[in-house]
């Protein structure tokens, strides 16, 4: 396939996110040619996507108004749920590739969501508009909020609008990947997902580490879970699900009508390509069996703990994604890249990716010294 960006190559497809990186490489693997939108435009995706656009001022229906993209088939990652209005004004003049505007609506409403898993008789977290316990029983969250990084304690009796409360439950956080065909679901994988808090986000994404080799009593029910939650709300594509697991009890927290940040961690082989999976999803279409992968990956992200520089010099190791544009500074609490460890269990493979994390953050450190 011709490189990004040569004469022969004109893309067929765009991928838009937040950050939009792994979803263009996963594009790419499946044989798709991507133009890709973000906040970012990173160095990485720059040579995955043509064109690669930074989403301007007027947001995604601006960047999509370029010539070479009218018509295009649009694939979204992270940070559309919020806006379904958004989604629906895109589907009207192209393909959506994912979910519907009106599914997205109705999972990311708090509210909806929680009445459709008590008449599942799937546990979850009480959520409400306004404290029914002590503050410190509850998180403050925002409808449609992605990261992590909106969510706080509970400051205030009644959720402001566009936010919710939710009754904290104890746990450890699992993300369930998944696809589905609006009826039943397929797992590709469970992965151990960690935070890495401020005082501002205590819950800010750290990152996420598979496949997790859950205990049998979820094998056993987690797929008629998925089959349900995916019939019941029509689900389509690759998904995810949170979960907190605590001994024998499961809560869910919420679902993430879109491919996510687990693309790194489970997009390669033996798998076949995800977004390949997705596409062929979302027609209705599903595989029978996935293959098992070959050892464990991490993806955890790098924050700058403190202004940072990227310089036009500055050497970025192999294991290190969502590459800056130089010149740049990245500020105080902003993602600066992505970093990927490898390792025989989920464990390993966090604490690899964590090493080269500390490692990379050293490096910058005494770069912004110099």
């Amino acid at each position: 396939m011709p490189p990004a960006g040569s004469p022969a190559e004109k893309p067929d497809i765009v991928v838009a996110a937040l950050s939009a990186r792994a979803l263009a490489a996963a594009a790419r693997r499946a044989g798709r040619r991507p133009a890709a939108i973000d906040l970012f435009a990173d160095l990485d995706t720059r040579r995955l996507a043509a064109p690669c656009l930074r989403m301007s001022p007027g947001g995604l229906l601006d960047a999509l108004e370029r010539a070479e993209l009218r018509g295009l088939p649009l694939a979204c990652g992270a940070g559309f749920e919020d806006d379904p209005a958004l989604l629906e004004r895109v589907a009207a003049d192209r393909p959506l590739l994912g979910n519907r505007a009106d599914v997205v609506a109705r999972v990311k409403d708090p509210f909806h969501f929680a009445a459709a898993l008590d008449r599942l008789g799937i546990p979850h977290p009480p959520v409400a508009r306004a404290l029914d316990g002590p503050p410190g029983d509850h998180l403050l969250k925002r409808i449609g909020g992605s990261g992590g990084g909106h969510i706080t304690p509970a400051w205030t009796a009644e959720a402001p609008p566009g936010w919710y409360l939710q009754r904290r439950v104890a746990g450890h956080a699992v993300s369930v990947l998944f696809l589905a065909d609006g009826s039943r679901a397929v797992l590709v994988g469970l992965s151990r997902q960690w935070t890495a808090p401020t005082t501002e986000s205590p819950y800010r994404y750290g990152g996420a580490a598979g496949p997790w080799r859950c205990p049998e009593r979820l094998t056993r029910t987690l797929p008629d879970m998925m089959n349900r939650l995916v019939a019941a709300f029509g689900l389509v594509g690759l998904n995810s699900a949170d979960f907190l697991v605590n001994g024998p009890d499961l809560h869910l927290l919420e679902i993430n009508p879109r491919p996510g940040a687990t693309l790194d961690v489970f997009d390669r082989p033996p798998m076949p390509p995800l977004f390949g999976l997705h596409l062929d999803a979302c027609a209705g279409r599903l595989p029978d069996l996935l293959p098992a992968p070959w050892g464990c990956r991490a993806a955890a992200v790098l924050y700058a703990d403190a202004p940072t520089r990227i310089g036009t010099g500055t050497r970025w190791p192999a294991w290190a994604a969502d590459r800056p544009a130089p010149p740049a500074i990245i500020a105080h609490g902003e993602p600066v890249c992505t970093v990927l460890g490898d390792g025989p269990s989920a464990g390993a493979a966090r604490r690899h990716a964590e090493r080269r994390r500390r490692q990379l953050a050293a490096l910058a450190a005494m770069e912004m010294q110099s």
